[in-house]
Formats: C-alpha cells, structure tokens, sequence
C-alpha cells in the first residue's frame, strides 16, 4: 500500500480504502464504476486479488491499468452486464457510481446478487442533503456534476433492499464525517469557499458523502 492509500486508509476509517484493507488477499472483487485510477490502487493494496473493473468509459484512468478483466458496458446495458455475474465476488465497489446510473435499483440488485454468500458490498454517493450544499468547482452541490442523474439517491430505500436480500448492515451513515478530516475541512473551509472549489476536508465537513457497507448472509434453510 503507497503512502497516499495508507493515509486514506487511516483519516477515512470505514471509507473505500480501509473497506479494501479488510478483504482476503486472494479476494475476487466487481468494482462498479472503476475510473480514476481504481484498478491501480486496488491492485496496490490487494496484488493478489482477482479484480474486474466494469464501467461506461476510461475515466481518467492515468495510471496503469492492473485490473485482471475489464469490461466496457453501455449506459443502456450496465445493469445487465452485472447480472451475468451471480455468487461470484467476495467484495463489490461502487464508490459514487450509482448516482451515475439510468437504473438505480436494477443496478444495486444485480450487484447484490454478484456476491457470494459472506461477500461484502461498499457503496458510497452523494447524500440527499448534497442538492442544498453550496455549489463548488469539484462537486459540493449534486448538481455541480452534470453527469449526476436526477435527484441524489435514497439512502433508506438502500438499506430496505439490503435487508430484502439477506444482508446485515456493517456501517452505515448519511453524512460521513471522519474526526480529523472534518476537524480539517472547518479549518480550511473560508479557503474552499474564497476558491470556490473541494478542499480536502470539504466533503467530511459538510458531510457529503453517505456510506453503505453491508454483508451477504447465508441463506437459512427456511430460504433455500
């Protein structure tokens, strides 16, 4: 794990790299919407993982990409690509991605059916609150993101779903707020707002972001 992965690893606990730090070494991981460089970092913190990326296009995707299968899908086409894969994965991504997606709940319950029973699922979007947020260069309002479609997602008809499919919630929050980067983002926050852009902080001080991390349960013999 570099230096950048490790700090994010400690500063954003329950966020995307420290959810990677807790996977088996050998883990089969789907990352749903895999640009900026997440093939990369997630082959630099599990070398031995089996990754498949899946995503619309090569979004700045600077660094080599290290993913062991890579699959380029249509906006049309994207939750049915996922739902070719069924009991496969031992962790699913899909870090501010479904607020990209034409059909959201299609999309979450093939991504729940993916895992194996025991497998994992880190899900992270904009919060509802976001449509309010102050409009910055970097993405503080949900519109500030044109790609962003219709209003931000339902974080409670996510969790209704997790538990339709026989999943225990690990974590979850509306508003991620880690200690230090919030404590950060009020600091430098008369900066962010005289630049009109995202600041590190930023995001956790406004509490942005919401966070899902939930677990497959096996099936009792009632549902089998």
């Amino acid at each position: 794990m570099n230096t950048r992965n490790f700090l994010k690893k400690i500063l954003r606990p329950n966020g995307k790299m420290h959810f990677l730090s807790q996977l088996q070494q050998n883990a089969s991981i789907l990352d749903v919407g895999c640009g900026n460089n997440s093939p990369f970092d997630t082959k630099n913190i599990l070398p031995n993982s089996h990754y498949t990326g899946l995503d619309i296009g090569d979004y700045n995707q600077i660094k080599p990409n290290k993913a062991d299968s890579y699959i380029l899908s249509t906006p049309e086409n994207f939750s049915n690509e996922i739902s070719m894969f069924t009991n496969e994965f031992d962790a699913v991504i899909s870090a501010h991605n479904i607020e990209h997606c034409d059909d959201r709940l299609g999309t979450f319950q093939a991504m729940l059916k993916s895992l194996k029973p025991g497998g994992k699922i880190f899900l992270s979007f904009p919060c509802e609150q976001s449509k309010f947020f102050p409009k910055r260069a970097g993405t503080l309002n949900y519109y500030d993101d044109p790609t962003h479609k219709y209003s931000p997602p339902d974080f409670d008809s996510f969790l209704v779903t997790l538990k339709d499919y026989n999943f225990q919630i690990i974590f979850a929050t509306k508003n991620y707020k880690s200690t230090s980067l919030w404590v950060l983002g009020l600091l430098i926050e008369p900066i962010s707002k005289i630049r009109n852009r995202v600041m590190l902080g930023t995001w956790e001080f406004y509490g942005f972001e919401s966070i899902i991390i939930a677990k497959k349960l096996k099936p009792t013999r009632q549902q089998l």
